[in-house]
């Protein structure tokens, strides 16, 4: 049997005689009697106390927790008093990841996890209880299916290290019953050159070399309102993306590009002409901002691209006062409503502009490797899921390459038609 029970209400003294007797204790008559003391995987002690009369289901409780090591099912008896949204709380707090990481993540825990699983012991978390949130998440309106999968994700994480420091034998959401969310069957489908240049005209003229450098370049949105004098590498055919500026509960930071990855891109002279002739025309402006988080130390760079008014230029204003319109203008989107807003443009972001550079790049027969790192993905597989319709049709080129060979060999009159 895993430890020991103590019996608090005697205790044992050695009488005049030399000899050990058991005595009453100070505590005889009163309280818990017996205590189930073990020492658990972590090294500390454990323990459970029982009344009067239950030694035997002390013994029992013992035995299941030797049982349960021994199968690699402990968990520690403190999980039935530690809920998930109190565990979490330690959990983000201990997380190394960006401050912005941590504040997004807790965001979406605190949104949509902790009302219907906050109040929940850990040690209680079963599959069903993983299913009640994903019924929950897909009822509700503006969770979407990919949205759902990183908050499901974000509840694996946190009871995987639960499972870790013992608090639960295995993770529900491994369960076979239990169903990612998944998201939107979905197809990119990138721009013609056509409608990228009608949008480009269509924008204020200071605005124009965004497209340039997001098309051109491969740039996501806040690597686009980052850019600064900095990046430009000093032969002028290498673009240095190094940082971004994203928002913060409102409040614009500097922070590294997405994924926490810098990664250089190849510039090619018509989107280095594009920069040089806007920088000729719009110079840029020295911003100082908070790097990561608002509270972040103050850092500077002269941003190339700004607001009319000099300062940056905000996601929020510029979505709608200058990109949809602009999408409007080349028909991509209709005319704004009575009330002035515009239809959603969710597949017509600035994100556009990164589908079409991907496949301009897959159609001139760039491999998959170099396009992931261009676009600063985390691996070339999420680079093929999204992106692997549009690679030129493999087809062809086998008969292209199989028929040059027989074309040769026909030309010295050993192709296949010799053949007996």
């Amino acid at each position: 049997m895993a430890g020991h029970i103590q019996d608090r209400w005697f205790k044992t003294e050695t009488n005049a005689a030399g000899k050990t007797v058991r005595v009453r204790s100070d505590r005889h008559g009163s309280g818990l009697r017996y205590r189930a003391r073990y020492i658990g995987p972590d090294g500390t002690e454990k323990s459970k106390s029982f009344p009067d009369g239950q030694k035997r289901l002390a013994e029992k409780w013992l035995s299941a927790i030797e049982t349960d090591m021994t199968r690699g099912q402990y968990t520690d008896p403190k999980s039935v008093r530690i809920t998930f949204r109190q565990y979490t709380e330690k959990w983000l707090d201990s997380k190394t990841s960006s401050p912005m990481t941590r504040k997004e993540l807790g965001r979406r825990l605190r949104l949509h996890v902790f009302p219907v699983l906050g109040s929940r012991p850990v040690g209680t978390f079963r599959p069903e209880h993983i299913r009640e949130l994903l019924a929950a998440l897909e009822a509700k309106r503006g969770v979407s299916p990919a949205y759902a999968r990183n908050i499901f994700a974000d509840v694996q994480s946190v009871l995987s290290a639960a499972v870790d420091d013992s608090l639960l034998s295995r993770n529900p959401c491994g369960a076979r019953t239990v169903r990612r969310p998944r998201p939107d069957a979905h197809r990119v489908v990138p721009w013609e050159p056509a409608q990228m240049f009608a949008v480009r005209m269509a924008l204020l003229e200071r605005y124009r070399a965004m497209v340039d450098i997001g098309a051109g370049c491969g740039l996501r949105q806040g690597e686009v309102f980052g850019l600064a004098e900095d990046a430009i590498d000093a032969d002028g055919r290498t673009l240095h993306v190094v940082r971004q500026i994203k928002h913060v509960e409102g409040h614009p930071v500097f922070d590294l590009p997405k994924g926490g990855k810098k990664r250089d891109v190849p510039l090619p002279d018509s989107v280095a002409d594009a920069l040089r002739a806007h920088m000729d025309a719009w110079k840029p402006v020295e911003i100082t901002l908070p790097w990561g988080v608002p509270e972040g130390p103050k850092v500077s760079a002269r941003v190339i691209f700004t607001a009319e008014q000099g300062g940056i230029v905000w996601r929020s204003n510029f979505n709608s006062k200058e990109w949809k319109p602009a999408l409007s203008a080349a028909g991509l989107i209709g005319g704004a409503r009575a009330d002035g807003r515009y239809e959603s443009a969710r597949e017509h972001g600035m994100h556009a502009l990164r589908h079409f550079y991907a496949s301009a790049l897959l159609d001139a027969g760039e491999n998959i490797k170099a396009v992931s790192e261009y676009m600063g993905h985390a691996d070339p597989g999420l680079t093929l899921r999204v992106y692997a319709h549009l690679m030129p049709d493999s087809r062809d080129r086998a008969r292209g390459a199989i028929d040059s060979v027989f074309q040769h060999l026909s030309g010295e009159d050993h192709g296949p038609q010799t053949a007996q």
